[in-house]
């Protein structure tokens, strides 16, 4: 069986490609971190916890395994499932092979869930959220799919998105970095003037945004324009969760139940007390009672 969904397309044989290409079941580690390969020769970085179903978590914007949710939320997952934690391409320990695509993107997925056993849940944060949703679209073996606030934020506006990604480019190419980090908080977030410069004054955070300034594009080319894709969506088989905070922006929620309508069977459901920076702590268990609550017949998921 092959599955297309828009411009991403992954299907079978090529899964068995990467199968065929890989290292070995792990990966390959070098210096007590692991790695795969991906289909265009991007060493992509991961580290492994826990024990139990294999659970990939995918981690939004400017994030990676060692800033963000990721460093307090895996220890929490591992209590219950195998954790790989992974640099996404041009992050951390990961490389950047160049021209970019979200379909190189669905490859390292591919070559992680490869490394996992051969197939996985998967957790996505944020724009993380709408790459791990693309995974399932695709036809990769994807188990279960949990999004937590996929920014579909232009789903009902007249706004073209597709400006964010061009203006990124070009204020990346003519060097301002912390120029692009503050147009991703302010104009395409919506984060408080206030909270933007408290951050500029925090050097040791900011030279962290800046130094994955570069793969914010990346993440607007995830989006779609930051309008749910439909069609994709549509082609999702699996249990899927999308989640929203209670306390989080209006847009987000809305695009939240947008998305969970779209996606055959799934469900949306609200995060109490909770907001965009969802604490590690109150997401856990939501997402494990997710991940370990059986399935579904697929006739009722629709």
């Amino acid at each position: 069986m092959h599955m297309k969904a828009g411009g991403i397309s992954v299907g079978q044989s090529d899964v068995a490609r990467r199968t065929a290409a890989r290292v070995d079941s792990l990966g390959h580690q070098e210096c007590g971190m692991n790695y795969v390969t991906s289909k265009d020769g991007t060493r992509i970085a991961f580290e492994q916890s826990g024990s139990g179903p294999a659970l990939i978590l995918v981690d939004g914007a400017l994030c990676s395994r060692a800033f963000g949710p990721s460093p307090k939320l895996a220890p929490l997952l591992a209590r219950h499932f195998t954790v790989y934690v992974y640099d996404r391409r041009g992050r951390g320990q990961s490389s950047n092979t160049e021209p970019y695509s979200p379909q190189r993107e669905l490859e390292d997925l591919a070559a992680l869930i490869d490394a996992a056993g051969g197939s996985a849940f998967l957790l996505g944060l944020s724009s993380g959220g709408a790459l791990a949703l693309e995974a399932a679209a695709s036809g990769l073996p994807v188990t279960k799919v949990f999004a937590y606030e996929p920014p579909y934020v232009n789903e009902d506006s007249e706004v073209d998105g597709s400006r964010h990604e061009a203006e990124l480019k070009r204020m990346l190419t003519a060097g301002r970095r912390g120029g692009a980090v503050k147009y991703f908080m302010r104009d395409m977030v919506g984060a408080p003037a206030a909270m933007v410069a408290i951050m500029r004054l925090l050097p040791w955070i900011w030279r962290k945004l800046e130094a994955v300034a570069h793969t914010l594009p990346y993440d607007a080319a995830v989006m779609s324009a930051f309008r749910i894709p439909r069609a994709r969506f549509a082609c999702i088989r699996v249990p899927a969760l999308v989640m929203s905070g209670s306390k989080t922006d209006a847009r987000l929620r809305r695009a939240a139940r947008a998305a969970a309508e779209v996606i055959p069977g799934a469900r949306h459901r609200e995060l109490a007390g909770q907001t965009h920076a969802v604490k590690p702590d109150v997401l856990a268990p939501a997402v494990t009672d997710f991940f370990t609550t059986p399935d579904k017949p697929a006739a009722a998921r629709g």
